[in-house]
């Protein structure tokens, strides 16, 4: 899935993985199975009896294996439902990233140019901080995401208990750098740490602590954590 990629994209995707996958599941959770519908020019997105504020973080085309960044779709630049695919071109300026600011990026010579579109989706969910991206069909051949931005959208809070398989289940996604993946997680949720050595040190808003010691080819090795009764 990550051929083509560079790795200053693929670093900070890596950056939001296991967050965004415990975020992802938390939204999907959330919304119903139910027929959607969206009115961009005022933000709304509905989806059965969920109504939320959106913004159009991009659209892959099927036929041609291509990402078109919202704030580069022509219809769309400029206009507020595109403000935070906007704020993600503006940190891949900031940060060296092309991939966030190339507005149009062939996809079809990845192994599978689809999920190379759902790994760009997530990494613009991270990078925009939004609570997981909505991905619909919109049209033959045409699938258009979605951020939302909505505090009716549920955080996936830290789980202490949780914790090992939510770190396990999120570094697998890319694998590129499983301590970036770690890092980024506690960040996210603002946990203090620190690194001794071939371990990681994260002090819990619980009181208690967790250590994740990587092996030699950086992989998590264990995971260890204690919880208050």
């Amino acid at each position: 899935m990550t051929n083509g990629f560079s790795d200053q994209f693929l670093l900070e995707a890596e950056r939001h993985s296991v967050w965004g996958a415990a975020q992802l599941e938390a939204l999907m959770d959330f919304l119903p199975e139910a027929p959607w519908s969206a009115d961009l020019p005022t933000c709304s997105y509905q989806q059965g009896e969920v109504h939320l504020r959106v913004g159009v973080l991009g659209t892959y085309d099927m036929e041609r294996g291509s990402w078109l960044w919202g704030w580069a779709n022509p219809g769309l630049g400029g206009s507020e439902v595109v403000a935070m695919s906007a704020a993600v071109a503006r940190y891949g300026q900031a940060h060296g990233i092309h991939e966030f600011t190339t507005e149009e990026l062939d996809l079809s010579g990845f192994d599978d140019p689809r999920r190379a579109a759902e790994m760009l989706a997530f990494a613009g969910m991270g990078v925009a901080n939004a609570p997981g991206y909505i991905g619909q069909s919109a049209g033959p051949g045409t699938q258009v995401y979605f951020l939302p931005d909505d505090p009716k959208v549920p955080s996936a809070e830290l789980d202490p208990v949780a914790l090992p398989r939510v770190l396990m289940a999120g570094v697998s996604l890319i694998g590129r750098s499983p301590r970036q993946a770690v890092t980024g997680y506690f960040e996210h949720h603002g946990v203090p740490q620190r690194v001794e050595g071939d371990r990681l040190i994260a002090d819990l808003p619980t009181g208690n602590a967790v250590v994740v010691s990587f092996d030699r080819m950086g992989r998590i090795g264990n995971i260890q954590l204690t919880v208050s009764g």
